[in-house]
């Protein structure tokens, strides 16, 4: 228990949904306190280059996004602690959050707590992540210069990693369980004409396979039946992102998925609580939508503090 007195807002995530959400709380004047998480700036600050951000013709990191939005929150009065959310009490009022050092009361509860990447679930993922196994193109891809590495995945994340390790491998493979991609038809066509990158179509990976790093794959052919290996010095991963809501489970509405249930005023079906960006948002996994949910649901906390008097 704490005997602080509690936080008009706190805000769990510094992602795009997390920070944009202090940026409006603070310039209300609410002093909002956001607990970072595990990853600084979110899923975003991992990827090199954002092109579809408004305002950036020529892109912008993603970690650079993340400290510019910090940066213009702090401006008006948020405030940033380094630490993670273990666990959460919503059952009262004020709300309850406990992380590893300290537990806070608030009077309201932005919950931005992002996605984290699927995993393929295969034999010797797990024994070689770390070990030519990435979720991280942007965080790895230096460490296979004039490597040859496969990127699976057939999304928007998949083909700009893709893309982004060019600048390191000797090549780049893209496997895809089908024939079509969901990437974006410009990423789709940068790819095609890069000459370092190949595409295996149709084939899932079924094992992992190496000694003291990741040597080979072996591959399905969905169609066919037929299994080969594949030769390969990496594997980075990006068949999509499920939430991170597990603290929330049984307290808070949610979707089959692990998604938390919002209306258009990303409020939760406990009133004071509200979430934005990938953690609410099974659909477009956007930066700008995840930026714009935060906005609203900051919006929406002030205006239920209003009526609180």
């Amino acid at each position: 228990m704490t005997d602080e007195p509690a936080q008009k807002v706190l805000i769990l995530g510094s992602g795009p949904a997390g920070l944009s959400a202090a940026l409006y709380a603070a310039r209300a004047e609410l002093a909002p306190l956001v607990l970072s998480g595990m990853t600084l700036h979110g899923q975003a600050s991992l990827t090199h280059l954002i092109e579809n951000y408004p305002g950036f013709p020529d892109g912008i990191g993603g970690d650079a996004l993340g400290e510019a939005i910090q940066k213009q929150a702090e401006k008006f009065g948020a405030r940033m602690e380094f630490d993670s959310a273990t666990k959460v009490d919503l059952s009262q009022r004020p709300f309850k959050v406990s992380t590893y050092g300290r537990t806070y009361a608030c009077e309201t509860l932005i919950i931005a707590t992002g996605a984290s990447p699927v995993l393929l679930q295969v034999p010797g993922e797990k024994e070689f992540t770390g070990r030519g196994v990435s979720y991280c193109a942007t965080c790895d891809g230096y460490f296979f210069r004039e490597k040859h590495v496969c990127v699976v995945g057939g999304g928007d994340s998949a083909f700009e990693e893709a893309l982004f390790l060019t600048r390191y491998a000797a090549s780049v493979t893209i496997i895809h369980r089908r024939e079509g991609f969901r990437a974006s038809a410009l990423l789709q066509r940068r790819a095609q004409e890069n000459p370092k990158i190949h595409f295996i179509l149709n084939s899932i990976i079924t094992e992992i396979t190496g000694d003291q790093a990741l040597k080979a794959l072996r591959l399905g052919n969905v169609k066919t039946g037929e299994e080969t290996e594949h030769a390969t010095d990496g594997l980075f991963i990006f068949i999509g992102h499920t939430p991170n809501t597990e603290l929330f489970k049984g307290q808070i509405d949610m979707d089959e998925r692990g998604f938390i249930r919002t209306g258009v005023t990303m409020e939760t079906n406990i009133p004071g609580v509200f979430a934005a960006g990938e953690a609410a948002d099974p659909h477009y996994r956007q930066v700008a939508t995840s930026a714009g949910m935060g906005v609203a649901a900051a919006m929406q906390a002030i205006r239920y503090l209003e009526k609180l008097g």
